[in-house]
């Protein structure tokens, strides 16, 4: 199936390139086709785990005017790997797993599905993506092929970047209070059993709030599927027929980072 799907927008992309496309950011898409930023933006408001000894900072090295008649600007900026839209490498809960650098493209572009359980949220904000989700959207949508990236939607977007509402508490340094959605065990197990490329979902973690175990972060990372966290705009996304492009800074040894991820989407 991704195999098809790549070779399909590649092929409709190079009718764009013969004069029939009309989106004005690339030249590239069809008509018809969307980008999607999936991304929040990283500044004093991005949201970190609460025990994170910082957050994000952008410092000013120069912004103006040179001796040499020319503008220029300049910052340094500074992390740490897990918090905003980002990426978490299987080394984050594997021990001798993939780390950043070493994931292969395949893993970070590929269609995706999208398994809402907003409904399921709104009722419990300690909610879990089950098995029985799972199997619900392939008997109505088709059966996850192996490398297909799936997003988990559980509508907690909507309160980013207020912290006290999307982690459910807001005691400096005190993970021990966290209410939002997450993944299984279970269902993990069987993302994994389907061959996911990788699992995204729209909440600070794969594990809801909660967990003392971090047990869906365990299953994805022991078998190198990535997981990708805080993800923005997830609505804006049909359930099946979207490719994600997610690429994080490429970090030799790192357990996750900053992630751009953005989603193709075909023409209606």
């Amino acid at each position: 199936m991704k195999k098809h799907l790549l070779i399909s927008l590649w092929m409709l992309a190079s009718l764009g390139c013969m004069g029939r496309a009309t989106h004005p950011s690339s030249g590239l898409l069809p008509e018809g086709a969307r980008l999607v930023d999936l991304t929040y933006d990283f500044d004093e408001k991005t949201l970190y785990w609460p025990t994170s000894p910082s957050g994000f900072e952008l410092k000013q090295l120069s912004h103006g005017m040179t001796a040499g008649g020319y503008f220029y600007a300049s910052n340094t900026l500074c992390a740490p790997e897990h918090g905003g839209t980002h990426l978490d490498a299987p080394i984050h809960f594997a021990e001798g797993k993939m780390t950043a650098e070493q994931l292969p493209l395949e893993r970070l572009i590929a269609p995706a599905v999208v398994i809402d359980i907003s409904a399921d949220a709104a009722k419990d904000p300690d909610a879990l993506l089950q098995p029985s989700h799972v199997e619900a959207f392939e008997k109505e949508h088709g059966r996850i092929g192996p490398g297909t990236i799936v997003l988990v939607r559980t509508g907690w977007g909507r309160f980013w970047p207020d912290r006290k509402q999307y982690l459910g508490d807001d005691t400096p340094g005190d993970a021990s209070k966290l209410h939002f959605p997450g993944i299984s065990r279970e269902a993990a197990e069987a993302l994994v059993a389907r061959q996911a490329a990788a699992v995204g979902i729209d909440t600070a973690s794969v594990d809801h709030g909660p967990s003392k175990d971090f047990i869906a972060h365990r299953v994805l990372m022991k078998a190198n599927t990535p997981a990708f966290e805080n993800v923005a705009a997830m609505e804006k996304l049909p359930i099946r027929g979207a490719l994600i492009v997610a690429l994080p800074m490429k970090v030799r040894g790192g357990s996750g980072g900053p992630l751009r991820i953005v989603a193709v989407l075909p023409p209606a």
